[in-house]
């Protein structure tokens, strides 16, 4: 009955079935930081949910097992329950190899794997940590200036304790006695036999009869670092910083992963980002739209002078070359373009409605000659 009690292991680790190896490790791993008892001293709730998640992730981290878990559930793991290997004689199907003669069915192996998506055993040796993406926010004064920002990240370090192996200290890895540290173990009889991952080890070739307890035989820990970002002028929605070797680490010693800050640059009342391109109005007077002049207007630069050529249109664009933002990486700068929009005068006294009159009498003009349009058919 204890398989109707315990909670599904997917939904343990926050994920759908059918996800790779990877998310599942990459689920397992920010869940862990989050109720990690040394960041929840105390608290007992956040130590059941860390055994939960050890759990579900002990399941489905090895391919074996996720495959009975898929197909039988929790029951897959009850005592007395599946005698015999789910699927024929060798128990999976990621490779075989022939029982006799000097031929090496490796590539069988290649073959299979490349279809299912999985290898028989993990890859040995060292392996580069997974890299962390870390969204900011940045004003658009920010973009185009460029400034330095700190950064909280929570992210996994090495345990100082293990030194990463995940064994107590004292005591150290042990090669697996079922596989003798290949990672697998070849099942079948006469003429085909099946490779499989070691249901000893799991496929990683070594066994921790000693696990750390301070990392609880992960071999890292969780770490708050507060790091100063430099981040450059130009950036813009999507652009990514790169801090090396500030990401996850790498498992048998291999590099730590990298941490890439990626921007999202806020809205401006005033100005709209176009690329590399700055939008602005300005309003002008009929006056100054009819006759020309200087005008005032804010610029990334501050207030500079604009001149209005005489006759200039509602709608027109004039341009203030390489005052946008400037080029992410160098070679060169946006342009501002200002678009012009005519007010046009409400209230006026019967005087000045008189000599708007006879302005347009003195300068006659049709703005929408020129424009024709037969209509739609009748409506029925």
């Amino acid at each position: 009955m204890a398989s109707t009690t315990k909670r599904d292991y997917y939904e343990v680790l926050g994920v759908k079935r059918g996800v790779s190896d990877a998310e599942i490790k990459k689920a397992f791993r920010k869940l862990a930081r989050k109720y990690h008892p040394d960041i929840n001293p105390g608290d007992k709730t956040a130590e059941q949910k860390f055994k939960e998640l050890n759990e579900a992730y002990e399941v489905l981290s090895d391919h074996k097992k996720k495959q009975q878990y898929d197909e039988f559930g929790h029951a897959a793991f009850e005592q007395g329950f599946g005698q015999g290997p789910p699927y024929g004689p060798g128990g999976g199907y990621e490779g075989f190899t022939q029982g006799t003669g000097s031929f090496s069915g490796r590539g069988f192996e290649d073959i299979f794997g490349n279809i299912f998506g999985e290898r028989a055993t993990r890859p040995h040796g060292s392996q580069k940590g997974e890299d962390i993406n870390y969204a900011v926010e940045v004003d658009l004064e920010d973009a185009i200036c460029g400034r330095t920002m700190q950064v909280d990240l929570r992210r996994d370090v090495t345990c100082s304790v293990c030194g990463g192996s995940g064994a107590q200290p004292g005591t150290s890895l042990r090669t697996c006695p079922t596989c003798m540290g290949s990672g697998s173990i070849a099942q079948g009889k006469g003429f085909m036999k099946f490779a499989q991952p070691c249901p000893t080890c799991h496929g990683s070739g070594t066994i921790n009869p000693n696990p750390c307890k301070t990392c609880n035989g992960q071999g890292v820990v969780p770490k708050l670092d507060r790091l100063n970002v430099k981040i450059p002028a130009g950036v813009d929605n999507g652009s990514k910083v790169r801090v090396a070797g500030m990401g996850e680490p790498g498992d048998q010693g291999g590099a730590a992963g990298d941490v890439y800050i990626v921007t999202k640059v806020r809205s401006h009342p005033y100005f709209e980002r176009k690329g590399d391109n700055l939008y602005s109005e300005a309003p002008v007077t009929v006056q100054e739209a009819a006759l020309g002049g200087k005008i005032e207007i804010p610029t990334t630069d501050g207030i500079v002078s604009l001149t209005v050529p005489p006759g200039t249109q509602s709608g027109q664009q004039l341009k203030l070359k390489g005052k946008g933002v400037p080029h992410l990486g160098g070679g060169g700068t946006g342009d501002h373009y200002v678009t012009i929009k005519v007010d046009t005068p409400t209230g006026l006294s019967e005087r000045g409605a008189e000599l708007l009159r006879e302005l347009y009498r003195q300068h006659p003009s049709n703005p929408r000659q020129g424009i024709t349009f037969r209509g739609f058919r009748k409506r029925s």
